[in-house]
């Protein structure tokens, strides 16, 4: 296969797992083409690599940046701006985490905290509070995986990973 083949293919995979993180196919996309540029890459390459338009770029590479799965590198002399990426996998699995966690995890938290405070009696009541009291339980010991994971230097994540496999 020609290094162009398996770049195009490697691209389109890493934009099709995109949306099992949380982003958009393109955000996936142009996350996959830094990780594996040489070089940081201005707007302009990126638009050109994916044949994007300029506003599907500016709005994805923000997002990227939001996310922290994406920064931006200076040149000295040059007025553009270039972007370039982590190309650890664990930096970028523990960032893909603590954004789902902010994204996802946190506000589900928050709800079944002010909802446990229902008020009331009856059978309903109480199965509400039975309900959304496992629910929180369940978040909460999701959360506390999280920050482990998040907390943990790759040396633990992939001893235990090991033990997992085997």
């Amino acid at each position: 296969m020609e290094y162009s083949e398996a770049k195009e293919r490697y691209i389109e995979a890493w934009g099709s797992l995109g949306s099992s993180w949380g982003v958009n196919r393109t955000m996936a996309q142009i996350h996959a083409l830094l990780m594996i540029a040489t070089e940081p890459l201005s707007t302009e390459e990126i638009m050109e690599d994916l044949k994007i338009s300029r506003g599907n770029a500016n709005m994805n590479i923000r997002a990227l940046l939001d996310w922290g799965l994406a920064k931006k590198v200076l040149k000295p002399g040059e007025r553009k701006e270039y972007f370039a990426t982590d190309k650890d996998p664990m930096v970028l699995a523990t960032q893909v985490a603590k954004e789902r966690k902010k994204r996802e995890l946190d506000p589900i938290i928050r709800l079944l905290e002010e909802v446990s405070a229902v008020q009331g009696e009856g059978k309903e009541v109480k199965e509400f509070k039975k309900v959304t009291a496992d629910l929180k339980g369940f978040a909460k010991q999701a959360d506390s995986v999280i920050n482990t994971f998040i907390q943990s230097n790759s040396n633990w994540f992939f001893k235990i990973l090991g033990k997992i496999t085997r």
